[in-house]
């Protein structure tokens, strides 16, 4: 035998009754069928009932709603075998209009009144269920509650009389056996109902009555989530929760089955699953006394609507009874207590209420302690409202070091300020009260504490240019492999243009196409607010542009806790003022990419530095452009041919004075002075412009046609190397101190750089421990793929300076 109950989604119209009839039907056991109301019919009900009360005449035009709504749903649902259910429905709502009728002659509303309509809507789905079952030719039989089951009221809620219901059921069970929901009788023989979640509580009442070995509540939700889907969109399905983990979870608010509801499922070790109609192969959460402690935590969960009592006083200091005068006091006045919290030092007890009854609680206290605070041993009592409580739910905390270290880490790093501490014994729930507020950032940054990988990275991308694209594609073509071999989760959440943008939750969707996703004006406060999520454990901004102004922001970024990737050189060979602002920030800051583009160039220097090498001399060709010009340069052709050429080629920026300038050479110069510690600037490297003064202030259109000026000077340099049987090439040097050239020299036929690649870059260290024998380093050093690389490389860096384990 097994249980099931159907929520009021699930029998909201005839398709999905329908449904409820495939779930049943598709099934090989005996079954206990509990049915809710079609969807918002109880809350009709109880309005009619108010309506008739307080003689508004809009009950008749509400009630004739409501019976066309069952009318049309029975003929859709059985078609030419609706008769028998439509003159049921033609004679209960002719009843219920003379009881609404009666009441409006009365006026006042009636409990009895309001307990006999409240559960006909159980009545009327059930009879459609049982009725639709039938309809196939299977066997069903209708059971109304309120003949079987006999309820005693009480402070806690309805207490089924079980020998009595049990008398009333009798033996004979059946195959399959329909029931109402919600409704049942008082001892005296009076309808009632079961009060909020009534129809779940009857489903677990019957389960038990019918000795079910399992009970499955089906609903709209595959089952119990980590959290609220709506405020944490990573929640996730939680496949098991123990009795305890489940009621804990409950009372603070989360969409879990009533503790009421699951009491008798308790005592009989019935196992309850959470499932979903619209997704009957999906298990759900199955919810036993089993504990599972394959994670600490199973849930996060938060409510609003609370307020701090605060109590506070020397005279409270090791005086026994003080506690219980003010609960007593609380009680008195019927203030449910949600939290409480004591300091050892006595001084003061804090606990948590509903923010309604705030005024009550104090005013109860006052008076309980009039003459305390009147001799001053009590200082004051206070009432903080605003207040939400945030709880995390699961067996495997107990005797798990480091539970609330987290908890408390991702509240800190969210900088959600935490009021007040709750921990029982049991170590299965950690409760906090904070300021609602801060609610909705505190739950989604416990959750991602908990649930996402300790390397879950918020990434924004500033470009999508040449640059910037090739990054996106290669973490499109990497992020699934980094996810399942590394638990490296690369997110990137926002992409920002020059003029438009896109913020995306969860994640940007297609990487290679983000510029069609742009959706909104470019606003880098947003941009970094987007990216800086509380509940993502950290965040990185990518800076593919070649922009001072977004330099500019980077130590603002770095001191937010923000880690900074760029290819962009302005930060590292800028004013030295700000350079060193941005590298005395706590975050990372990494521009690999910066000289050489993917090549290992400040890598390999910083490792050299770092095992205690002393550097006496970095030279180097830092320039793709100014490498494929003078290998090509053989005077075969003039140089003003093979700068156009190269520009044809994509080789050159737009304008290639940016490259003859020797300007980005110095910038990269610049980048490793500062690396070795040394306060070098753009204005102590001695530059040699391969631009003539004549032609550096013209457009670049004029400048392309008088490029020709170039060829004579040019030709007389060749000329001159030749005859010295060496080559030219566009080099950088840097001696130890910070003494530092970039311009065009000729270089014996056997140096290394007179035998690199097309656009090649190359340098070379001469240190202390290769001082004989200079390290080398060489390949591509230009193009987006190979500077994207070395973007990505950084990025990779970050992953594992925060603790990833690349596999």
């Amino acid at each position: 035998m097994i249980g099931h109950k159907f929520g009021g989604s699930s029998v909201a119209n005839a398709e999905r009754i329908s449904r409820v009839i495939d779930i049943l039907l598709g099934r090989q056991e005996k079954q206990v069928v509990v049915i809710s109301a079609m969807q918002g019919v109880t809350d009709a009900l109880i309005s009619l009932v108010r309506l008739a009360a307080a003689r508004d005449p809009a009950w008749r035009a509400a009630l004739e709603a409501l019976e066309k709504k069952h009318v049309d749903t029975a003929q859709t649902l059985l078609g030419a075998s609706a008769g028998p259910v439509l003159e049921k429905f033609r004679i209960e709502f002719a009843s219920l209009r003379d009881l609404l009728h009666a009441q409006s002659l009365v006026g006042a509303v009636s409990n009895d009144l309001l307990d006999l309509v409240s559960g006909l809507g159980e009545v009327w789905s059930s009879t459609m269920v049982d009725a639709g079952i039938r309809a196939r030719g299977a066997a069903s039989r209708w059971l109304d509650a309120r003949e079987v089951l006999v309820v005693e009221k009480s402070d806690l809620g309805a207490m089924v009389q079980w020998e009595a219901s049990s008398a009333k059921l009798g033996r004979e069970l059946g195959e399959r056996t329909i029931v109402t929901g919600f409704v049942a009788r008082t001892p005296d023989g009076r309808i009632t109902t079961l009060g909020r979640n009534g129809s779940d509580y009857s489903g677990a009442i019957f389960a038990a009555l019918f000795g079910a070995s399992e009970l499955h509540i089906w609903s709209d939700v595959d089952g119990v989530l980590s959290a609220d889907p709506r405020l944490v969109p990573e929640a996730v399905l939680i496949e098991k929760l123990s009795y305890d983990e489940a009621c804990e979870l409950a009372y603070f608010g989360a969409k879990v089955i009533h503790p009421q509801t699951m009491a008798p499922a308790f005592e009989r070790n019935i196992p309850i699953i959470a499932r979903s109609t619209f997704n009957p192969t999906h298990p759900g959460t199955r919810i036993s006394a089993e504990q599972d402690h394959s994670t600490p935590v199973k849930g996060v969960t938060t409510f609003t609507g609370l307020a701090i009592l605060n109590i506070e006083g020397a005279g409270m200091i090791g005086v026994p009874g003080t506690a219980e005068r003010a609960f007593e006091a609380l009680k008195q006045r019927g203030v449910s207590v949600v939290m409480i919290s004591q300091g050892s030092s006595e001084h003061s007890i804090c606990c948590v209420i509903r923010e309604t009854d705030g005024d009550a609680a104090r005013k109860a206290v006052l008076e309980s302690f009039t003459r305390e605070l009147a001799s001053k041993q009590l200082t004051d009592v206070t009432v903080t409202r605003g207040i939400a409580a945030l709880a995390i739910v699961g067996d495997g905390m107990a005797g798990t070091p480091g539970v609330a270290a987290r908890m408390f880490s991702a509240l800190g790093r969210a900088r959600v300020n935490v009021r007040m501490i709750a921990q029982g014994s049991s170590e299965r729930n950690i409760s906090v009260a904070i300021d609602a507020a801060d609610a909705k950032r505190a739950l989604r940054a416990v959750h991602s504490g908990f649930y996402l990988a300790a390397q879950t990275i918020s990434i924004g991308v500033i470009g999508p240019g040449n640059v910037g694209r090739a990054f996106l594609q290669q973490l499109k073509e990497t992020r699934e492999r980094l996810l399942k071999s590394s638990n490296i989760d690369l997110r990137v959440r926002a992409v920002v243009g020059s003029k438009k943008m896109v913020l995306a939750e969860p994640v940007v969707k297609a990487l290679d196409d983000v510029r069609s996703q742009f959706n909104e004006d470019t606003d880098l406060d947003k941009f970094t607010d987007h990216v800086h999520a509380e509940h993502l454990p950290h965040a990185v901004i990518v800076d593919c542009s070649a922009s001072n102004e977004i330099a500019e922001r980077y130590a603002g970024w770095l001191e937010r806790g923000i880690h900074v990737i760029t290819p962009n050189k302005n930060a590292g060979s800028g004013p030295w003022k700000r350079y060193a602002a941005i590298k005395s920030k706590g975050a990372r800051f990494f521009y690999e990419s910066t000289v050489g583009a993917g090549l290992p160039i400040i890598t390999t220097l910083r490792d050299l530095i770092d095992t205690g090498d002393d550097v006496l001399s970095v030279e180097g060709i830092f320039s793709g452009t100014l490498a494929y010009l003078f290998n090509k340069y053989d005077g075969s052709v003039p140089f003003s041919q093979l700068v156009k050429s190269a520009k044809e080629l994509g080789y050159t920026e737009p304008d290639p004075r940016d490259d003859l300038s020797g300007l980005d050479v110095a910038r990269k110069l610049v980048i490793l002075a500062r690396e070795n510690g040394w306060k070098t600037g753009l204005q102590d490297i001695a530059l040699e412009s391969l631009v003539p003064d004549a032609l550096r202030g013209v457009s670049t259109v004029e400048f392309l046609s008088r490029v020709g000026e170039m060829d004579a000077p040019m030709a007389a340099r060749l000329s001159a190397a030749r005859g010295e049987k060496r080559v030219l090439r566009y080099v950088a040097k840097l001696e130890q101190g910070g003494k530092a050239s970039v311009g065009l020299v000729a270089l014996p036929h056997d140096h290394s750089f007179a035998h690199i690649k097309l656009t090649d870059n190359v340098v070379q260290f001469t240190t202390r421990r290769y001082s004989q024998n200079p390290l080398v380093v060489q390949g591509p050093g230009a193009g987006p793929e190979v500077t994207a690389s070395g973007a990505f490389a950084d990025l990779l860096r970050v992953a594992t300076s925060l603790g990833a384990r690349l596999t």
